[in-house]
């Protein structure tokens, strides 16, 4: 049920994305980093499953919950910009960041009820 509801939240918000390629525009992009993403099509989707669970959690978890969240976010972008343009690095590292996401959506859904 919960996979059932991430997928579709996901789905909508691709099918909302007014001209953006990745979760960003991708017009407006400046690193080496936000370039590969844009190219390669695996990254893409990664980065916008990611922004979206991202958001999603960020609005169902108490402020102090939201705080330690978005410094884990910070230092994943870091983290994630050290990849450059290498394809296999960036799958990697939103392949962790979704990981770490998923469980901290699982203590939100456990937390219940909805």
């Amino acid at each position: 049920m919960k996979l059932l509801t991430i997928s579709t939240m996901v789905f909508i918000s691709l099918l909302s994305g007014s001209g953006y390629a990745a979760s960003y525009n991708c017009d407006k992009a400046q690193t080496q980093t936000e370039h590969a993403i844009c190219e390669y099509r695996a990254v893409n989707d990664a980065d916008v499953k990611m922004a979206t669970t991202y958001n999603i959690i960020k609005r169902l978890v108490p402020m102090g919950t939201r705080g330690v969240i978005q410094d884990e976010q910070v230092k994943w972008l870091q983290l994630r910009d050290q990849c450059g343009n290498s394809n296999r690095c960036l799958i990697e590292v939103y392949k962790m960041r979704q990981q770490k996401l998923d469980l901290h959506m699982d203590r939100v859904y456990k937390q219940g009820p909805f």
